[in-house]
């Protein structure tokens, strides 16, 4: 059925079918009777699914990346597609609009998509009053960034009013230092700026009444050094765990045409191309480090099997962003089902 609403839904313009899709969730769970419907075809509930971690328990282990709900604006919705979290943003302190349109890419073939967005958001202050209505029991997390045009002395204040005022709304932090599609970040893969960045993230966290986890997202494409620099960061600061990975900026094995990427430009890509490399990198983090801490594996997610393919590799729990858009919300219940097979 989802293959059929997808055909038509790919004729449109990506970001545009985003927006109206999202308007239709809405309007179809109003319709009475319909959550109950959609959560019996989509959740599945078993407690060999619970997963506790950086003392939250997780009703199942399948998340929402990043990116899908930049604004807190569907997560009441989007809970009833059988999540066991959902991470909004990424915020920043102010509203932006992001990079010029178009911006958000489908390769079909490759089951990919390509996106340069840039961080455009609504501004933390609409994400906290989205977030204060909140009906759903399901755990948030908080994905914060910097302002486009903020030089590098303001990088850290960017992230520290975001997280102030997320704080009493959100579950867990993720600090996004990754993104390949907003200008000037290369002081934040600096090891010594992220280290004074989480450092000041964790001051502020401990003057709260109570300290919500915080993890680090990084990009695919990091070499092995880069990888031991992570580990190293997250020794030294004692942040709760990474997330692997964001989007990729390479073009290696894509079925795309020379010609088609050309037309499209630059931007980071998403989808079944960075499975493998997102597999190794957490399969190295976890590897390197004896599991030294938790890790949320995401990246070219389209099915049960690869799921595992990551939880088998260090993964502690999993996200989906690209495959929810190719697969629909059927993805959820197949990735939960079949790591119950495994626990036969």
């Amino acid at each position: 059925m989802y293959k059929i609403i997808r055909f038509f839904l790919f004729q449109f313009d990506p970001e545009k079918v985003h927006y109206f899709t999202a308007k239709m969730l809405n309007l179809t769970l109003k319709i009475p009777g319909m959550k109950s419907i959609w959560k019996s075809m989509y959740s599945v509930k078993d407690d060999r699914l619970e997963k506790e971690l950086f003392g939250l328990k997780f009703k199942n282990p399948v998340g929402l990346a990043a990116g899908f709900d930049k604004n807190a604006s569907m997560f009441n919705d989007l809970a009833h597609c059988g999540f066991g979290f959902i991470e909004i943003g990424t915020v920043t302190p102010k509203s932006q609009e992001g990079n010029p349109k178009p911006r958000l890419f489908r390769l079909k073939e490759d089951k990919a998509i390509i996106n340069r967005m840039g961080f455009n958001n609504n501004g933390v202050n609409e994400a906290v009053e989205n977030l204060k209505i909140r009906k759903t029991d399901i755990i948030i997390g908080g994905n914060i960034g910097k302002m486009t045009n903020s030089s590098a002395d303001q990088y850290i204040d960017d992230y520290s009013e975001n997280f102030k005022k997320l704080h009493p709304y959100v579950d867990y932090f993720v600090v996004n230092v990754s993104c390949p599609n907003v200008g000037s970040m290369a002081t934040l893969q600096d090891k010594d700026f992220q280290i004074e960045l989480l450092e000041a993230l964790k001051e502020i966290n401990n003057l709260q009444s109570k300290q919500k986890p915080i993890l680090l997202k990084i990009a695919p494409d990091l070499n092995e050094i880069q990888l031991d620099e992570v580990i190293e960061i997250v020794q030294q600061t004692k942040i709760d765990g990474v997330i692997a990975s964001n989007t990729s900026v390479s073009r290696e094995g894509l079925k795309a045409t020379e010609n088609q990427l050309n037309e499209i430009g630059n931007g980071g890509v998403s989808g079944s191309p960075v499975k493998d490399r997102s597999t190794e990198v957490i399969r190295y983090l976890a590897e390197k480090s004896n599991k030294a801490f938790p890790i949320i594996g995401v990246g070219g997610i389209n099915s049960g099997e690869d799921a595992l393919e990551k939880i088998n590799a260090g993964a502690d729990l999993v996200q989906i962003f690209t495959g929810f858009i190719y697969e629909g919300p059927a993805l959820i219940k197949k990735i939960n089902k079949a790591i119950l097979a495994e626990k036969k």
